[in-house]
């Protein structure tokens, strides 16, 4: 059985405009960087054929990794509702006296720096399921955090 790979339709957006550019673009340079590397002679001393045979594996991993993630994709609705925090809920919360807003995604999302935080995080699986209002502690590396619901979009 396939994993599912939980995305927002921006999401799948991004992995598909990742994987055009890699598949159009990235592909056809690495080859070329390879061959002319390899029109140089001795292949076994050529550091330049090495670094570009290297850099096609991992763009070769990478569209294989993104065309699992498409065709496996769950794509996230938003919470209409507002009840109840779920994947796809914008949440802001009050954490230890500051205000954070955060969305929840898939794992393949998450990006901090954009207050998207996976829904296997520690502070992602805690607020699933909680209303607004809600005060709980979570654990992190930092040490235990009190938090609270103000909104849920």
């Amino acid at each position: 059985m396939s994993k599912k790979y939980l995305l927002t339709k921006e999401g799948l957006e991004k992995m598909n405009e990742e994987l055009k550019t890699l598949v159009g673009d990235k592909r056809k340079e690495v080859i070329e960087r390879i061959r002319e590397a390899a029109a140089h002679g001795d292949l076994s001393e050529n550091a330049d054929y090495a670094q570009a045979r290297e850099e096609q594996s991992f763009i070769e991993g990478r569209i294989a990794e993104i065309e699992e993630i498409i065709k496996n994709a769950e794509i996230i609705t938003t919470n209409n509702h507002g009840n109840t925090v779920t994947i796809g809920s914008t949440v802001s919360v009050k954490v230890g006296g500051q205000d954070r807003k955060y969305t929840i995604v898939g794992s393949n999302e998450a990006n901090p720096k954009e207050n998207k935080i996976s829904n296997e995080s520690l502070v992602g699986k805690a607020l699933l399921g909680r209303k607004v209002h809600e005060k709980f502690k979570v654990q992190t590396p930092a040490g235990e955090m009190d938090y609270e619901i103000v909104a849920i979009e």
